[in-house]
């Protein structure tokens, strides 16, 4: 198994934070998405633990509630680091990056050292011993540093002595990309960082005469409380149907996480009133970006256990995020959605999968979870659930600051949405 998540909404449907309880809200299901899309891009960064993580959590289970779900939170803690100065400096180039949680700090003045740089299989061409690693990716969609072109040169360079490693994520904006980590003890033996592409020609030029440069990695750390959310609907029945989808991440995660917030309230509200003959579960959870830190504590204690479960779908990543025409020097976002999404689900469902997603991109190509699963997909079928599917992918600015109301279309998300609850009726 393969183990690898502007405007054009309708002005009339427009929910601010603030205000997405109203009484009177829209009625037709391609509004409503609409209106959940922009209330989710509304809440802002959504790093678990924080504000707009918060925020969300507390709109989602006010959503479920109004639907007749009994809503119950699961406490856990999460990572959070406050930058105060994350810069790298080489003579006249000067550049801010992101801290790789969890954050191992450099103190106030930084470490001094040659920049040395390596590639994805740990290689130097000069001693690291004392260094400021460059650890120089391919071009990827890149997605967590638990990868191993990343994770590995990385611990390798501090094997070799070096003060710290900088990552650049080369990948489709030019921009940088963060990376998920585990998000119990730091995965490194010292600090890491990223830059972007397009701030690093300076620096690799550097690297290539092995000047000094200056690596400051500093703020305030600790740990806070984050929650994953379970709406349940107990009918009594013997089977449930269980519903799941992150909401955390490392910015705004529009295209990343929207979607699957709005298929999510779709499905909620569409098998509240409709499916009658099994219990309903719906879980939303926190921590995503730390290696699923909040899925692992829900399958412990709050999702319908394995014996018990008919169906469980998970809402990924990157599920109906928008694909676009890249221009010299512009790019254009399309009406059509980003293709390399997946499908992963229980071999048995394949011919079923088959014939309801034939024609959507991406979908209409699924893969037996035995053959390639991802995500928190991993940890389902390792919980021991039998009869699964979930979907999962990297859009084009997948894990970049830049993932905005400009990556995701409300008709595509209602067209995919659509599908999924054709695709859970026939398998109800």
């Amino acid at each position: 198994m393969l183990k690898t998540t502007r405007r054009g909404f309708l002005a009339a449907s427009a929910v601010l934070p603030g205000s997405v309880s109203a009484a009177v809200g829209p009625t037709r299901p391609e509004d409503r998405v609409a209106a959940d899309l922009q209330a989710y891009i509304g809440f802002g960064h959504k790093q678990a633990g924080g504000a707009g993580d918060m925020q969300c959590g507390a709109w989602l289970g006010s959503e479920l509630e109004k639907l007749g779900f009994k809503v119950e939170r699961q406490s856990f803690s999460a990572p959070f680091f406050e930058p105060s100065q994350c810069t790298l400096s080489c003579g006249d180039a000067k550049a801010t990056l992101w801290p790789q949680p969890i954050v191992v700090q450099t103190g106030p003045s930084g470490v001094t050292g040659p920049l040395v740089r390596i590639d994805r299989f740990g290689q130097a061409d000069a001693s690291l011993a004392g260094a400021i690693a460059l650890l120089d990716l391919p071009h990827g969609r890149w997605s967590s540093a638990t990868a191993k072109p990343i994770r590995e040169p990385i611990a390798a360079a501090f094997k070799a002595g070096a003060r710290g490693v900088v990552v650049i994520t080369n990948g489709p904006t030019g921009k940088i990309i963060a990376l998920n980590a585990d998000g119990r003890k730091p995965m490194f033996d010292g600090p890491v960082a990223v830059l972007a592409p397009d701030d690093a020609k300076p620096f690799l030029a550097a690297a290539l005469r092995h000047d000094l440069a200056t690596f400051v990695l500093q703020g305030s750390d600790g740990r806070r409380p984050a929650y994953n959310l379970v709406g349940r609907i107990d009918r009594g029945k013997p089977r449930w149907l269980v519903v799941s989808t992150p909401r955390s991440g490392w910015y705004g995660c529009a295209g990343e996480r929207g979607p699957g917030v709005a298929i999510w309230l779709w499905l909620a509200r569409w098998a509240s009133a409709a499916v009658r003959d099994h219990n309903l579960a719906f879980v939303c959870n926190s921590g995503h970006e730390y290696e699923y830190l909040g899925a692992a504590e829900a399958l412990k204690e709050i999702a319908p256990k394995p014996a018990d479960t008919h169906f469980w779908l998970h809402l990924g990543a990157g599920i109906a995020a928008r694909d676009w025409h890249e221009l010299p020097g512009n790019w254009n976002p399309l009406p059509s959605v980003d293709p390399q999404r997946f499908l992963s689900l229980s071999r048995p469902l394949l011919p079923l999968a088959r014939r309801v997603f034939a024609g959507h991109p991406g979908y209409e190509a699924p893969y037996a979870s035995d053959a390639l699963a991802a995500g928190e997909l991993v940890e389902i079928i390792a919980a021991g659930y039998q009869n699964v599917a979930g979907v999962f992918g990297s859009h084009r600015y997948h894990h970049v600051a830049d993932d905005d109301e400009r990556c995701v279309s409300a008709d595509s998300v209602s067209t995919t949405a659509a599908a999924f609850q054709r695709f859970v009726e026939q398998i109800l």
